[in-house]
């Protein structure tokens, strides 16, 4: 720690810190264009100049603040009459091209420049003469340009470059003839891309979705999380009305940081595109319009008359727990215990440390080298993938990939495809062993590509053999990763919500139905199986959207969508956060776990809870592991378990189209503009 004045106060701030990083400590405000915390510095604004003082004495001009460090005894100015004038004169060069038109910027309301402008600016503009103006560049259907509103801040160049990991945004020309564009003209492909709209702090790059929707301040805004992935990103969502106009990202750095993936942030308009908003029943072989009444007594009817092991159930990957842990408590009641979670045909089980992202995302930043397992990091966790960029530029740090060998923005030792490869590191016939034994904190992550088939549980206990013989796992450490896809998986896998001996799990549902073998399959928001009609077996789907699950139908629920209804989401570490409702659903949609609660009322079936508030005391009571209110830790070290050679084992990818994961994806106008955007020859 050293010991600063800024203007004329004492402060402790630590040793090595920016001069611009100790006034926010200090909570005094430093205007800036081009500094952010996240990013390199580059000094290219001077908004944060100020006055420093030495033991050499007063600095001969004033300092740019995010570029020098604080020192022993330094004296910092902010608001000397030298500072305010640097200040006002940065602000008047800036001001002196941009174009003033901000009634019709989207920016406007959330413009760094305008806000500065007020607080620091000059107040008038000497300025006589011609505006310089560019031409706007094509950065794909999410980025919307006006480059004459360009300050050169550079702030997009550097995130292209040290987040995303793609440097497809760059800057051309020097001093007045510079210019911010991509490269060779093409759109921008990076699934984080659309960062750059919130980190440009003018009207330059924005929503181009958005764009001339609304004001902020016309909006309500909800703080919530984020389903498109496993990761639970924390998000805002603003609506108007019922209708949700834009997803912003939230603070939060164990899990997403600052950032979130473009499929989140573009997803929202598939909110409203081919929802299902009553209840349908399926008449002379096409789906009708029922009533509610009508609907929930074709249920009753198929579901009592049917024997109970002929009935199964499923869930997708949207659900929420509370949803999952009404389903399940159904199930019990009709005597079934063939119902599973596990949507891609994954064979995980046991107890959570089996399963889950141990070492934490904020883990990576302590540890000293990765093998990833089956798993397109890239498509499955894109934020995931950045944590993993940025700590790949360790001069020491090594990364192994066995399964996919795809772009991952980072470079890494691709050892091969085949699962038994595994094998070899554990008897130490691989090369890589020896970069193996050299780190002392190592992570493994494991795809759900990984895990499919007959021999997944025993590849996860070599897996885990693995992790004990080389560092993953220590007395100090965990770094044995299992990385989920689907937002709803761990969540349900932790209630419970998967087959016990007796039961089917879903490649045998599936094989049934099929088969002519079942009387009635309910699927919960599952819409990412390929199956076809069968007249042979009634099909009840609960859902929002006319997907694949709904096609093959004959009674269709109206549900709400995740952010229409509150609900628990568990992340793949393991950590439960709560999805906030941000709108209602639509038409005569209820909630999920309502027409859970519906059902079973019907059946004249006792499942301990009448209303949410009910539904969750009992989840907390049977589950306490799913309250989010309790301190969350990380899980023990997975045990070690008996293992045999691989037989016939091989990873499968679970995303064909990072664009098209799930039904509010696949129905969305925006991501499908995207999809259409990209490269044919780079399997993306």
């Amino acid at each position: 720690m050293v010991k600063v004045i800024i203007d004329d106060k004492d402060y402790e701030v630590e040793e090595g810190l920016a001069i611009i990083q100790a006034c926010e400590i200090a909570g005094v405000e430093v205007p800036r264009f081009c500094y952010h915390e996240k990013l390199s510095i580059a000094g290219n604004c001077r908004m944060c100049l100020v006055d420093v003082e030495d033991s050499r004495g007063l600095s001969p001009k004033p300092v740019a603040s995010c570029a020098m460090q604080v020192s022993e005894g330094l004296k910092i100015y902010t608001k000397s009459e030298r500072v305010k004038n640097a200040q006002e004169g940065a602000l008047e060069f800036l001001l002196m091209n941009h174009p003033l038109d901000c009634p019709i910027c989207d920016q406007g309301g959330e413009c760094d420049l305008q806000d500065q402008s007020m607080a620091f600016g000059y107040g008038s503009s000497r300025f006589d003469g011609d505006k310089r103006a560019v031409e706007s560049k094509d950065m794909g259907p999410f980025i919307k340009t006006e480059m004459t509103r360009c300050i050169h801040c550079t702030r997009c160049v550097r995130f292209s470059s040290e987040i995303s990991g793609n440097d497809e945004i760059g800057s051309i020309g020097r001093g007045h003839d510079m210019e911010i564009t991509t490269y060779l003209n093409q759109a921008v492909e990076s699934e984080l891309s659309g960062n750059v709209i919130d980190l440009c702090p003018v009207g330059a790059l924005t929503s181009k979705p958005y764009a001339f929707s609304a004001r902020p301040w016309e909006l309500n805004k909800t703080e919530t999380i984020d389903v498109m992935d496993a990761m639970g990103s924390n998000i805002r969502i603003d609506s108007k009305g019922l209708r949700v106009m834009r997803v912003l990202p939230r603070l939060n750095e164990d899990i997403n940081e600052e950032w979130i993936t473009d499929k989140t942030r573009f997803f929202w308009d598939g909110l409203t595109v081919q929802r299902i908003d009553k209840p349908y029943k399926r008449v002379d072989g096409s789906l009708k319009a029922t009533s509610w009444k009508d609907a929930l007594e074709l249920a009753k009817d198929k579901i009592s008359k049917s024997q109970p092991n002929k009935i199964s159930a499923l869930t997708g990957d949207l659900v929420d727990i509370e949803t999952v842990y009404a389903l399940k408590k159904l199930m019990n009641n009709i005597g079934s215990d063939n119902f599973d979670c596990r949507q891609e045909n994954s064979r995980i089980s046991g107890p959570p440390e089996r399963w889950l992202f141990n070492s934490t995302f904020n883990g990576i930043e302590n540890s000293d080298g990765c093998l990833i397992i089956g798993s397109d990091l890239r498509k499955e966790a894109p934020l995931l993938n950045s944590r993993l960029l940025r700590k790949s530029r360790d001069d020491d740090y090594k990364i192994g990939v066995i399964g996919f060998d795809n772009d991952l923005t980072f470079d890494f030792n691709f050892l091969g495809e085949n699962p038994s490869i595994v094998e070899d590191i554990l008897n130490e016939d691989n090369d890589f062993c020896e970069d193996l034994n050299s780190m002392k904190k190592p992570i493994m992550i494991i795809g759900q590509g990984a895990l499919i088939g007959n021999d997944a549980n025993n590849f996860l206990n070599i897996c885990i053999e693995l992790a004990h013989k080389f560092n993953f796992i220590t007395s100090d450490w965990n770094g044995f990763n299992v990385l989920h896809s689907a937002a709803s998986r761990p969540g349900a896998m932790s209630i419970g919500f998967f087959p016990s001996e007796n039961g089917m799990i879903t490649e045998e549902i599936v094989s049934n139905y099929n088969n002519n073998d079942l009387n009635v399959l309910y699927l919960l928001g599952v819409d990412e199986l390929n199956l076809e009609k069968n007249d042979n077996c009634f099909v009840i789907y609960q859902g929002h959207h006319g997907d694949k699950g709904a096609q093959i139908a004959d009674l269709v629920f109206p549900a709400a969508a995740f952010c229409e209804q509150n609900g628990l989401y568990m992340n793949t570490e393991g950590r439960v956060q709560e999805s906030i409702r941000s709108t209602f659903p639509l038409g005569e949609a209820k909630e999920n776990w309502e027409i859970i609660y519906l059902l079973a009322n019907e059946l004249s079936y006792d499942i301990g809870f009448k209303n949410f508030s009910e539904l969750r005391n009992q989840l907390f009571t049977n589950f306490p592991v799913v309250n989010p209110y309790m301190e969350f830790e990380p899980l023990p070290s997975p045990i070690k378990g008996e293992y045999k050679k691989l037989n016939g084992h091989k990873f499968e990818r679970i995303i064909d189209s990072y664009w098209k994961t799930n039904s509010i994806a696949r129905a969305s106008i925006n991501l499908s503009k995207r999809n259409a955007y990209t490269k044919k020859d780079n399997n993306r």
